[in-house]
């Protein structure tokens, strides 16, 4: 018997958490990098690095979901993992779940966004 995937980020273990990816357009990226840069130390002089997004339709409502790196060069820890979510229902509002978190990686793949691993800087 197969065990019942995990349930999404803040959803319902009904729904279908597995999203299906899509392009990121340079209008999707816009709204992505203006949203995460928000939520950054030095946001100006921040640079972005592999981005994955999906959507999926959750509890009834149309999300986007993006999985992603951010350099900050304003911290130590160099590209962090982040993941968030765009309601093009409510005007494209960006919401940032987790950024250089544990659970970003896991987050992500739970969603059918595996990131590729970053290989240490030499």
């Amino acid at each position: 018997m197969a065990t019942a995937p995990p349930p999404p980020l803040g959803g319902n273990p009904s729904s279908d958490p597995l999203v299906d990816p899509v392009p990121i357009s340079l209008a999707l990226e816009e709204i992505i990098t203006a949203g995460v840069r928000q939520h950054l130390k030095n946001p100006i002089a921040a640079k972005f690095g592999a981005m994955r997004a999906g959507e999926r339709s959750l509890n009834g409502r149309h999300e986007i979901v993006v999985c992603g790196y951010v350099d900050d060069k304003g911290s130590a820890g160099g590209n962090e993992p982040f993941i968030g979510k765009i309601h093009p229902d409510a005007g494209n509002s960006f919401e940032l779940v987790a950024i250089n978190d544990a659970s970003v990686s896991g987050a992500c793949k739970a969603a059918g966004l595996a990131m590729p691993e970053l290989k240490p800087n030499s």
